[in-house]
């Protein structure tokens, strides 16, 4: 990857080694030129791949040797130009959080950039979120209108400083500007030190400030006051999705959070994503940051910005993306001040502008492996490497929750930042002019397209409206499965376990519990959750009421009467009228879908249970459920596998619902309840799996989908899955929620252009 210091690198350790030769990059990556002493030789190719001497964001994929003829009269080692035709995915990386060499020189009076609150060097900073075009030099940037000073210019251009070739290095004397604003966009400070300081003096107050970051706009708050937060809420328009939250250090955290030696790590990294933490039962962190949910979604200080507010004596802020509930993030000065002059009091700014705005990354562990929930800032636009290369351009539309799109181009999937719900006219726009932007910055020129199956989607109605391009429609289940196999280098055949709230079926149903027999070649639906009714389309995904009745009605058939289960229905939807409504549409078939949705089946229990009736925000519901869960239960509902055709395996939940009302009506604990059903999923589908390798002779499961986002339910899949000897796959570079089917679309299309298209389940052309 270019902009991470690697020829510098090789340069300084050859010549301290006596080296002659020379680097440079070319479309394979790095080519090394060595000659001198055979044991100096192999020093370099040990010291290469040591911590002590690789570049700390570079990583070494792998690294093959050749002899090649001596060059006699060679007497130094060179840096030299890159091959033109070299790729150019592989010129633009990551935004990086500060590194501890420019935290130490930050800090220094007698140093020249001290309290510079955009110092930077090879090793860190901005790189993404300012690149305009390739290649990755200071015009392409949005660095090019400060011209360099004489000493930031003199660390520029030498090859042993830190600062060779950083595109965005800059100082207090010829760099960006600070200053803070009212929400009128008067100024209040001008000097860096007494806007940061002023800043600070207003959040300590109980103030909301949008700050200008690396990646756009956040609004922060005091985190320990809950009339603060609660008023930022109520500003952004944001009731009950949970906030992030930044801290100065790792005690600090530590005070609120359990933090585990891994988490730590995490938190440490030059990735700096938000990571979901348990909470302690004593923090003094405001209920309203995080209510209904048993983590915190804290993250470490990672722009210079931020280590100098957070040293004027504040402790835990939320940091939480700079919009209204739903739009995109803001990055432009005069677009915060139009949108966000009703939410924040006032304005942290700067004059660097943001090119691309990036929000920040969100990690879980599951099985003590770190796991992407969203992908963006310190990961983007890092791409997933394929065996073989695509023959032909790849554009992926990802679908239209959680949003992202892949491109593919040589041996790459490059998988764009976290977009959004494109249901949000704003966030659409933005979708197609990042599509536009991010094409161009990689110069793809897609001849292929993929796209998700359902009709109605805004990806799939965009991607199918492109001309003259071959299109490919991918089964959404599918498309997470593939995601799975893109991201492990792998493929062939698995058992897929994918489930979710919601994905269009090849028979025009709506899946959610799907165990397929899949590759990148094609899938065969082995077994899927026993359909039931559904009213009320997207409503039924927000109103728990909907699956509800839609689940009775299923499990107890002309027995179902609404006043029978007025106890439990009424507490869930007080308007009887509207249970009517929703009972009669589903007799009469009106507006309602079979589904075999997991998510909704999670909704209606969390529901049932007394924690909610209303997804606010998507899982709402059933992360609500998992939180209330008791510990160390090991009981299941009783549930059944049944076969429906000579290939197709059926769950059958009938039982583990009537069970589950018996516990509600005789006051079995909430947690005991949460506890029985989460392990009632994971006990089915370890039968699916079992079932399918009887059958099928495979020994390997992927999993993937929204519902595997939830911690409990995963990690108590894969162990019992491991006991049962299978080898175990699952997401970790790519969200396993819609955020990474993109790269699953990718993947398939990649494969199946390599010939003929075959018309098979799942699949579409369009010539």
């Amino acid at each position: 990857m270019q902009g991470v210091g690697f020829r510098p690198a090789v340069y300084r350790l050859a010549c301290r080694l006596g080296l002659s030769g020379v680097v440079y990059n070319d479309t394979k990556g790095v080519t090394i030129e060595l000659q001198g002493k055979e044991e100096k030789i192999d020093e370099f190719l040990v010291r290469l791949q040591s911590e002590a001497d690789k570049p700390p964001l570079a990583e070494i994929k792998s690294c093959n040797t050749v002899d090649i003829d001596v060059i006699e009269a060679e007497d130094k080692f060179i840096i030299e130009t890159s091959d033109s035709q070299g790729s150019a995915i592989s010129q633009v990386t990551a935004d990086i959080a500060t590194c501890r060499d420019c935290l130490s020189e930050m800090t220094e009076k007698e140093d020249f950039r001290y309290g510079y609150p955009f110092i930077n060097c090879t090793n860190c900073g901005p790189r993404y979120s300012i690149v305009k075009t390739i290649p990755y030099d200071r015009p392409n940037t949005t660095m090019s209108e400060f011209v360099m000073c004489d000493r930031c210019a003199s660390q520029y251009t030498n090859v042993t400083d830190r600062r060779f070739h950083a595109q965005p290095v800059a100082c207090g004397g010829c760099g960006p500007k600070m200053w803070l604003t009212d929400s009128k966009g008067k100024t209040i400070k001008t000097q860096t030190d007494k806007a940061i300081a002023e800043t600070a003096s207003l959040l300590r107050a109980g103030k909301v400030v949008a700050i200008k970051g690396i990646g756009g706009f956040h609004l922060a708050v005091d985190a320990l006051n809950n009339e603060a937060v609660k008023r930022l809420r109520e500003r952004k328009k944001r009731d009950h999705k949970p906030f992030a939250m930044m801290a100065g250090s790792i005690e600090t955290i530590k005070k609120h959070a359990i933090v585990s030696a891994l988490a730590q790590t995490l938190l440490k990294s030059p990735q700096s994503p938000i990571v979901l933490l348990p909470k302690r039962t004593n923090s003094a962190i405001a209920p309203s940051v995080a209510d209904g949910v048993s983590t915190f979604g804290f993250m470490l200080c990672y722009a210079p910005l931020h280590y100098l507010l957070f040293a004027q004596n504040i402790e835990v802020l939320v940091m939480t993306s700079g919009n209204i509930s739903d739009e995109p993030l803001i990055c432009k000065n005069k677009q915060a001040l139009q949108k966000l002059a009703c939410v924040a009091d006032a304005f942290l700014m700067h004059d660097r502008e943001i090119y691309r705005q990036v929000d920040d990354s969100i990690v879980h562990f599951v099985k003590r492996e770190p796991v992407l929930l969203r992908r963006s800032r310190g990961y983007v636009p890092t791409p997933i490497l394929l065996e073989a290369n695509c023959r032909q351009d790849i554009f992926a539309a990802g679908g239209d929750l959680k949003n992202t799109f892949c491109l593919g181009k040589q041996n790459q999937l490059i998988c764009s930042e976290h977009i959004g719900d494109l249901e949000d006219a704003e966030v659409y726009h933005h979708y197609i002019n990042s599509i536009e932007h991010l094409r161009k910055l990689f110069e793809v020129e897609p001849k292929v397209v993929a796209c998700d199956l359902h009709p109605g989607y805004l990806s799939t109605r965009y991607a199918l409206s492109l001309s003259n391009l071959r299109t490919i429609q991918v089964q959404h289940h599918w498309a997470h499965i593939a995601s799975v196999l893109a991201e492990h280098g792998l493929d062939e055949p698995v058992i897929g376990l994918s489930c979710d709230g919601t994905g269009y079926g090849t028979d025009g149903a709506i899946w959610g519990c799907e165990c397929l027999i899949a590759s990148l070649d094609g899938f065969e639906r082995f077994g899927h959750l026993a359909y039931y009714p559904l009213a009320g389309a997207n409503a039924a995904s927000k109103e728990a009421i909907r699956p509800v009745i839609g689940l009775l009605k299923e499990t107890y058939g002309r027995d179902f009467k609404l006043q029978k289960f007025s106890w439990l229905l009424d507490q869930i939807e007080t308007d009887a009228n509207k249970q009517q409504i929703i009972s009669e549409q589903l007799k009469k078939r009106i507006n309602t879908v079979e589904t075999s949705s997991l998510g909704r089946v999670f909704d209606a229990v969390a529901a049932m249970l007394g924690l909610g009736s209303y997804n606010h925000f998507e899982a709402q519901l059933p992360m609500a459920l998992e939180a209330i869960i008791e510990g160390s239960i090991e009981e299941h509902y009783d549930f059944e596998l049944t076969s429906i055709a000579s290939e197709l395996l059926q769950l059958d939940l009938r039982k583990m619902m009537v069970q589950l009302i018996t516990d509600i009506q005789e006051g079995t604990a909430c947690g005991l309840i949460s506890a029985k059903f989460h392990n009632t999923i994971a006990a089915a589908l370890l039968g699916f799996a079992k079932a399918a390798r009887e059958r099928k002779n495979i020994n390997t499961a992927a999993l993937s989908g929204g519902v595997f986002c939830n911690r409990y339910l995963t990690n108590r899949l894969i162990k019992q899955l491991k006991q049962n000897d299978f080898t175990v796959l699952f997401n970790r570079e790519v969200p396993s929620n819609d955020g990474g089917i993109s790269v699953g679309q990718a993947a398939i299309a990649a494969k199946l252009v390599k010939g003929k298209l075959p018309k098979g389940e799942g699949l579409g052309e369009k010539l």
